[in-house]
């Protein structure tokens, strides 16, 4: 069996996880845009690929999962989810298996409003957001909420152009100056990161390892612990069965005085994903089982607390 990562960056750790649960069973192939992407060393075979914005990409992908004989493929890049989804057919018709949610799904993820209405919509506690900067106003005169508050674009991903705001000058400022800006609630609690895989076949929630976010970097956890709390667990069945999502995703979860609100989702291997696995959550072992046709077991919260997670740089030197 061969597994395609594509867009992989420096996600070497999952490179390294799929070579090691195959075990020789089978080849990981990775792509990526640039030379000098890391974790494509890591790969049984790897390709260099156009962009994914350009013009003929995705049969630049099909082509390496018609000549390697792939059998699942998956992404780490948030906007090209959405792509492959978008996709899935051509995919179906070579008999190639998106690792991943729907389309739908994935546009959901990337639009912070669209998410935040459903997550409001769903009785979801969640941080209040804005895209009228007036209404945010008026909730600030009759104290529904109050800075700070984050200025972020509505569309977007890794804490990129986000601001920490605590005025309403610093506020028309960010809006006359840039389009598609939203107004964020700041919640002001324990930061909390859930790795989850929904198994492809049977839609349950199989796995769920939860940690709390210690350090943060670049929008990632660069340290972190792991704890449980079967409440926090109900809630993420409760999510996941009432959203849809499949295959591997990132949840983002705040703890505020005992009450938690869901964040954002990432419906991709997260990069504090590490974590988990070297705690014994395999999430590649049960996209192997779904690949091979095989219904995982639900198996939540298995996994020691209070492991801690630390992150620290390491180089790969090579002559390309």
């Amino acid at each position: 069996m061969n597994i395609l990562i594509l867009s992989s960056g420096t996600r070497n750790k999952v490179v390294q996880y799929f070579k090691r649960t195959l075990n020789g069973n089978g080849m990981v192939i990775a792509t990526d845009c640039s030379a000098v992407a890391p974790a494509i060393y890591e790969a049984d075979k790897h390709y260099i690929v156009p962009r994914i914005t350009e013009e003929g990409y995705i049969d630049c992908v099909l082509d390496i999962c018609k000549k390697e004989n792939i059998a699942g493929v998956l992404s780490l890049i948030d906007p090209e989810l959405s792509l492959l989804a978008k996709n899935k057919k051509r995919f179906d018709d070579i008999g190639v298996t998106i690792i991943g949610s729907s389309y739908e799904l994935c546009e959901r993820t990337l639009d912070k409003m669209e998410m935040y209405n459903w997550l409001k919509s769903h009785g979801y506690n969640c941080a209040k957001s804005y895209v009228n900067k007036n209404e945010f106003y008026a909730d600030l005169a009759n104290g529904k909420i109050k800075f700070p508050v984050f200025v972020k674009p509505v569309r977007g991903s890794a804490s990129i152009a986000i601001s920490k705001v605590y005025d309403k000058e610093t506020v028309e400022l960010l809006f006359a100056h840039n389009k598609n800006l939203m107004i964020q609630e700041f919640l002001d609690g324990q930061e909390i990161g859930a790795d989850c895989y929904i198994d492809m076949i049977s839609n349950e929630l199989v796995s769920a390892f939860t940690k709390k976010k210690l350090v943060m970097r670049a929008g990632e956890t660069d340290k972190a612990i792991s704890f449980k709390d079967e409440n926090l667990f109900e809630l993420i069945k409760k999510f996941v069965r009432e959203s849809g999502f499949k295959g591997q995703i990132d949840i983002d979860i705040f703890d505020v005085d005992g009450k938690y609100y869901i964040s954002e989702v990432n419906p991709r291997f997260g990069g504090g994903y590490p974590h988990a696995y070297e705690c014994g959550c395999n999430h590649m072992a049960l996209i192997i089982n779904n690949l091979n046709g095989k219904v995982n077991e639900p198996k939540i919260g298995c996994y020691d607390e209070g492991i801690y997670m630390m992150k620290y740089n390491d180089i790969m030197v090579k002559k390309i």
